[in-house]
């Protein structure tokens, strides 16, 4: 069994620590050792920030989504739309009427009616 030393410490900062010791780790000495042990691996001070927290990361992130999705709609709008309609408008191609000339119509329709005919007599004279 290992000895005992005496730390001391102001008594805000010792109940502190028992409480979180008691939330955390069976006894002091392995919340004191589970708190160093991260420290030390992690390589940090227990005066450093660690930067911002997964909230305010997401709170950036959304703001980030929320003017990427803007921006695409602006260009969606302003870009991309009338590219689109000027593409199909010149790769639309409208079937010509195919509209007779006036003078094939006519001409059709004279063919069909018979202007001249032999007369009907069986007498064939002239």
């Amino acid at each position: 069994m290992d000895s005992f030393i005496t730390i001391r410490f102001k008594r805000k900062t010792a109940k502190r620590f028992q409480e979180f010791s008691k939330k955390h780790c069976k006894t002091h000495t392995e919340t004191m050792e589970a708190i160093l042990d991260f420290f030390f691996y992690n390589e940090i001070s227990p005066k450093e920030k660690l930067g911002p927290t997964g909230r305010t990361i997401e709170a950036k992130l959304l703001k980030r989504i929320n003017a990427v999705i803007a921006i695409m709609r602006d260009v969606e709008k302003t870009q991309t739309k009338p590219t689109v309609a000027m593409i199909q408008s010149l790769f639309e191609t409208e079937q010509p009427n195919k509209k007779p000339l006036i003078l094939e119509k006519k001409y059709a329709e004279e063919k069909k009616e018979v202007r001249f005919r032999e007369k009907q007599n069986p007498s064939n004279q002239l």
